[in-house]
């Protein structure tokens, strides 16, 4: 009996060294999500890191740092963060507040950064060159004298060719912000729920095309558990970055010689973590560097269907023309 009550003791003892074990490997990570301190990254078939699956880069934090504010919330703030309920962040690149976003509620959007842009250190755009400068306020002229003229003056999300979430950097917006990622031997694929844009990136080691695209050239490569990917050779027809998704876009930005270098990381089963640089030398001072936590959804993406020239432009020119007409008629009774 007391040989019995010994082993009893004995495992007893070894479920609660398990249990505090598996209970600290898996305590909740700063963002509020369960990560296993020996997870390692699942590989495909080829031996890479295995990405696929649908992803969302939701989250209540700013694209720029609020003035003022610290690089990191503290451990209090986060928990309040996550605890609330009921309301819609304020973030100041939402051209809807109230409207769309993520409520602070769902612990897996708050990250403990302040800012996506993690450099510079202020969270901040680095200044535009002064070319650039000029320009962005010659856009901004034109836009407000011209919003209106013909589809031509109206961002590349009214005009539903491309959205923010596109990329690269695939930055999120105020809704819809989920990616569906497929690999093969040779290729990486990643749909964007938004405007249902393709992005196929190779990995095979070929050369950059030099042909100029919305999104880019892209080519891709594996270091270890991440994927690097490169791309160059962009159109300079986009949005500037920082600008209103919609209503004031502010013409296209001078990107032509932009490079971006994007890292995607699975850092956790439900985790992906996303990094990038902007290297733009024809724009910025300096290149700028943010990061996200994308996260699992349970649930494919569905289509947006969301045309070049369909009926939406043709009510926003039809409304602009009905504005002129009123004006000019008004303007003719004084």
């Amino acid at each position: 009996m007391m040989m019995l009550s010994a082993r009893f003791l004995a495992l007893a003892i070894a479920i609660c060294c398990w249990a505090s074990t598996q209970a600290a490997g898996q305590a909740p990570a700063p963002n509020g999500n369960a990560k296993a301190a020996a997870w390692k990254s699942p590989r495909s078939p080829e031996g890479y890191p295995d990405l696929q699956g649908y992803w969302t880069s939701n989250t209540a934090t700013p694209l720029q740092r609020p003035i003022g504010a610290p690089e990191f919330l503290t451990d209090d703030e986060l928990k309040a963060r996550a605890a609330a309920r009921g309301g819609q962040p304020q973030n100041p690149n939402n051209p809807f507040p109230g409207l769309f976003g993520i409520t602070s509620g769902d612990a897996r959007f708050v990250m403990r950064r302040t800012s996506i842009i993690s450099d510079p250190p202020d969270g901040r755009f680095p200044p535009l060159t002064p070319e650039a400068q000029k320009k962005f306020a010659a856009d901004q002229e034109h836009h407000k004298l011209h919003p209106h003229d013909g589809p031509e003056d109206l961002s590349t999300i009214e005009r539903c060719i491309t959205w923010i979430t596109s990329g690269p950097p695939m930055l999120p917006t105020f809704y819809n912000n989920n990616y569906q990622i497929i690999q093969t031997k040779d290729h990486v694929m990643i749909m964007t729920e938004m405007v249902h844009d393709v992005r196929i990136i190779p990995v095979d080691g070929r050369p950059h095309s030099d042909i100029r695209q919305w999104m880019g050239d892209s080519r891709g490569r594996y270091e270890g558990d991440t994927l690097v990917v490169e791309t160059i050779n962009f159109n300079g027809k986009r949005g500037w970055f920082g600008t209103p998704a919609t209503e004031g876009g502010g013409e296209r930005r001078p990107d032509q010689q932009m490079k971006v270098i994007e890292r995607f990381t699975r850092t956790a089963p439900d985790v992906l973590l996303y990094k990038f640089t902007v290297d733009d030398p024809g724009t910025y001072t300096k290149p700028w560097s943010g990061e996200l936590e994308m996260h699992t959804l349970t649930s494919p993406m569905v289509e947006y269907a969301c045309l070049e020239g369909d009926q939406g432009m043709e009510l926003i020119l039809k409304g602009a023309r009905a504005d002129e007409k009123a004006a000019a008629e008004a303007a003719k009774k004084k």
